[in-house]
């Protein structure tokens, strides 16, 4: 035999410690989850501070845009007609992004911190095995 043997404990003990691992992989998990869901908060910060910048940029790109629009169809037609027609366009724009919008937020799924979820269903799985094991 080894030198070093690991002592042996009694089924009692053993039986008196589990409370104390449940706390512990309770605790565990709910490490996990907040591990998991900081992560993904960061990530979405850091996604949503590019975008806000994108679209902050955009915004005056687009303004610039549509001025040439305007100026472009007020060579053929009245300024006012050209301001009109440009409008109109943009409000159908406008309609068809929020259809669409609408119509995948609702398709969308809440995000759910699923690591964590498939951990706790692992750990409340053995533990259901644990209790049939122990009741024959």
């Amino acid at each position: 035999m080894s030198g070093q043997e690991t002592p042996r404990r009694s089924l009692f003990k053993l039986i008196a410690d589990l409370p104390g691992y449940l706390v512990a992989l309770l605790r565990s998990e709910v490490e996990l989850l907040k591990t998991e869901l900081l992560e993904k908060a960061k990530l979405a910060g850091v996604g949503i501070g590019l975008i806000a910048a994108g679209a902050f940029f955009g915004f005056f790109a687009f303004g610039v845009l549509l001025a040439a629009a305007v100026l472009g169809i007020a060579t053929a037609l009245p300024a006012w007609l050209a301001a009109l027609i440009v409008g109109v366009v943009l409000l159908i724009i406008t309609a068809i992004l929020v259809f669409v919008g609408v119509k995948r937020l609702q398709r969308g799924s809440p995000p759910v911190p699923t690591e964590t979820i498939d951990s706790v269903k692992k750990d409340v799985n053995a533990i259901k095995g644990f209790g049939k094991r122990e009741s024959l």
